[in-house]
């Protein structure tokens, strides 16, 4: 089960540190503050989700169903959500009007809240050894 874990951690890790830099160095003449600081809102995120990866690729107490569950969620909400954040904070760089996926942010955030709440109850719910 943790290398999954591990690989998703380290490469949202790595794109989220990448994306970080090329933001601060190469976007920031280009964009607005609220732009900069909405990019960042999405690199901030990635990097916390990917630690969370790589938290659990080393947790053994939850079960094969629930992982499944809590690693599928988070790949696709740290895409949506932080996906959707780049695209919308880079939207006056480019030709192609990215407010039609604004829906996506809070469909991204809604998956990564309802993994975490299915960590919390998973481990409310462990039974002691």
């Amino acid at each position: 089960m943790g290398r999954r874990f591990y690989i998703a951690g380290f490469l949202f890790g790595v794109i989220g540190v990448i994306l970080g830099a090329f933001a601060t160095h190469g976007l920031k003449p280009l964009m607005s503050l609220e732009s900069i600081a909405t990019f960042e809102t999405g690199t901030k995120y990635q990097i916390y989700h990917s630690l969370l990866f790589l938290i659990l690729g080393s947790a053994t107490q939850l079960k094969l169903k629930t992982a499944n569950w809590v690693f599928y969620l988070l790949v696709i909400g740290v895409i949506l959500f932080s996906g959707s954040i780049y695209l919308l904070a880079t939207n006056n760089l480019t030709s192609i009007d990215f407010t039609v996926i604004a829906l996506l942010t809070p469909l991204g955030g809604s998956l990564l809240i309802l993994a975490w709440l299915i960590l919390l109850w998973s481990f409310i719910t462990l039974k002691k050894k």
